[in-house]
């Protein structure tokens, strides 16, 4: 990989890092609610008129009840118990509680919570992994005014094939909730609404929660906590990396809104997730608007506080709701809403058969990207089939399908090296017409492109190849990241391809900035120190060119250094990827100039241009 290929690569991971909160925190930023606004349930509002809760605490170590408005108190009074019904089937554990009548957290009992890598003690107790964990209200609880509310607290009873969640309200609307488990992770729900009374009964805009996304762990930094909701077109994925940002552009500190609003009666499903997990509903026709609003969550204690900075700042979770219009039901008249949950991994077979089953478009919450998603499939597929066909674990996977990627693209890279070197070869007469035609730039760039075409050198030949590249590199970084196969996949030392390759952790060393972990010391990984090495013999390999810049030949004597403090605590499998691509970029590098050598000569250089000499008389 030539200095120019590396130059192409900073720039578009600069460009994939900025232009979120670039483009959307500045140039177009969504609008927060303002203060005391009454919603206006078109543009996807509604108004709380729940009395606000006046306790804090839990009731038979059940759902929080906490103080705080309608949208995060659904409980107006504690004297009632909690009640709940846990059913089980080979996939989950689904605690429904009365609490709101919904379904309070789901336990994915084929995923530990936690990976232990074979140097960590075996013997340490591991919960399962929790979606929904420590929210604050159930999903498919319905919040809103007293008219669809009243006091929260639901009769629970277990029916042959699930849970059934009924309370009547003294308006006289009867809200009947059936939940009902099946397969490939999915719950089929109902809710039912019908007015008991006499008389006709407005309901006010009220909303269904989806579930609370919270981080899969202590360690956890939050960057792939969020919600995902789908328009019919696009997803869009809303978290503590973008709208709720506390960082703006170039860095600068930001104090994000409280809620973000979207949709336009165009709601085909929405989820809340983390790294690997989700929770997603979806109604049978499309949702009003979404509100998702930004909740601190408690921070980690005793043992899961190991290995984070004893002054980061309280983790983030998500909430997300539904919003329905409102609506006005004639004595006797029923409103019923079919309704599909899915909350299991973000595992591309199992949501993509959904998807085609529901035809919803469900496996884009896999987050793979836009313009380069189809190569992460492409690459996704193929690990996995390396992985079953051949019966090779994932790590030499990754390997394998690096060595495959860098042989498709050979002749690409031996184009570049090659344009590169004929370039340098005519560096001198390119000096000399740039000395020649110093005060005229126009005709400078007309003589070097004849000089060019007549040697014929392409002077874009040596970026080209990268450009063709970045889809499948990106598409590769985007894959190895949501690839819930790799969770604790081991290769070698590294016991976790999703985790750093932390071997032991140096006291006292927390304080290096970028690398260390402040109040607990710098962890040693050993991959990224790996591949800081191989850039570093690339670079060598890749003497500057001829009248570049001596800026420039700075940051490119540093940029490996650069890389490696940017991925020092990335994850090993993306690490693993860029040791094996820098090994085998050396080794084509080494073949390509002494094996493939230049054939073609350049033209003869151009005389020296000397002045003429005056006669002497």
């Amino acid at each position: 990989m030539d200095r120019t290929s590396i130059i192409v690569i900073v720039v578009c991971f600069l460009l994939l890092v900025l232009w979120y909160p670039l483009v959307v925190n500045k140039l177009y930023p969504p609008k927060p609610l303002p203060p005391g606004t009454t919603n206006n349930v078109a543009a996807g509002t509604r108004t709380n008129q729940l009395p606000e809760a006046t306790t804090t605490g839990t009731s038979n170590g059940g759902m929080p009840v906490v103080t705080g408005s309608a949208r995060t108190a659904i409980v107006s009074s504690t004297n009632t118990a909690e009640e709940t019904i846990v059913l089980s089937n080979s996939y989950a554990h689904y605690t429904f509680t009365s609490y709101g009548g919904g379904l309070r957290d789901v336990d994915l009992i084929r995923y530990p919570e936690t990976v232990f890598s074979r140097r960590q003690h075996r013997g340490e107790t591991n919960d399962f992994a929790t979606l929904n964990e420590a929210a604050k209200v159930p999903t498919l609880a319905l919040l809103g005014s007293e008219a669809v509310q009243g006091d929260g607290i639901f009769n629970l009873t277990k029916t042959p094939n699930g849970v059934r969640a009924e309370k009547t309200l003294s308006n006289g609307l009867s809200i009947v909730k059936e939940f009902s488990l099946s397969t490939n992770y999915l719950i089929e729900a109902t809710v039912r609404m019908e007015n008991h009374g006499t008389q006709a009964l407005t309901l006010p805009a009220h909303e269904l929660v989806v579930g609370t996304a919270t981080p899969l762990g202590a360690r956890d930094d939050g960057s792939a906590v969020g919600v995902l909701w789908y328009n019919g077109s696009k997803s869009e994925d809303i978290g503590g990396s973008g709208f709720f940002s506390k960082t703006g552009f170039a860095c600068t500190k930001r104090t994000p809104p409280q809620e973000y609003r979207g949709g336009a009666s165009n709601v085909v499903w929405a989820a809340v997730h983390n790294q690997f997990f989700a929770l997603a509903v979806m109604p049978p026709t499309p949702g009003q608007a979404i509100v998702i609003e930004h909740l601190d969550l408690p921070r980690p204690t005793g043992d899961e506080a190991k290995l984070v900075a004893t002054n980061a700042p309280p983790p983030s979770g998500y909430q997300a709701s539904i919003v329905y219009p409102p609506i006005t039901l004639t004595a006797s008249q029923p409103v019923e809403r079919r309704l599909f949950i899915y909350a299991g991994p973000k595992e591309y077979r199992t949501v993509a058969s959904i998807a085609d089953t529901f035809n919803n478009n469900l496996d884009q919450i896999m987050s793979f990207g836009s313009w380069y998603g189809f190569v992460s499939k492409a690459l996704l597929l193929t690990m996995n089939w390396l992985h079953d066909t051949l019966r090779v674990t994932y790590g030499w996977a990754i390997v394998v399908i690096t060595f495959i990627i860098k042989l498709v693209f050979w002749p690409f890279t031996a184009a570049s090296t090659r344009s590169s070197k004929r370039m340098q070869s005519l560096q001198p007469q390119v000096a000399a017409i740039r000395d020649k035609y110093k005060d005229d730039p126009m005709k400078t760039h007309q003589k070097t492109m004849e000089l060019y075409k007549k040697n014929k050198v392409n002077p874009m030949g040596s970026c080209i190849p990268m450009v063709v590249q970045i889809p499948v590199f990106f598409g590769f970084l985007a894959m190895l990241r949501s690839a819930i196969e790799l969770r604790g996949a081991p290769w070698l030392w590294a016991g976790d391809l999703t985790k750093p390759d932390t071997l032991f952790v140096i006291p006292a060393l927390g304080i290096i900035p970028f690398v260390g972990i402040p109040g607990v010391g710098l962890p040693f990984n050993l991959l990224p120190l790996f591949m800081g090495a191989t850039m570093f013999w690339q670079a060598r390999l890749t003497p500057p060119s001829p009248g570049m810049d001596p800026s420039q030949q700075a940051i490119m004597k540093y940029l490996p250094l650069i890389f490696l403090v940017g991925l020092y605590n990335f994850s090993s499998g993306l690490t693993l990827y860029w040791t094996v691509n820098n090994i085998l970029t050396i080794v084509q590098t080494k073949l390509t100039r002494n094996i493939m050598p230049i054939t073609d000569t350049p033209a003869a250089p151009a005389p020296a241009l000397t002045r003429p000499q005056k006669k002497k008389k």
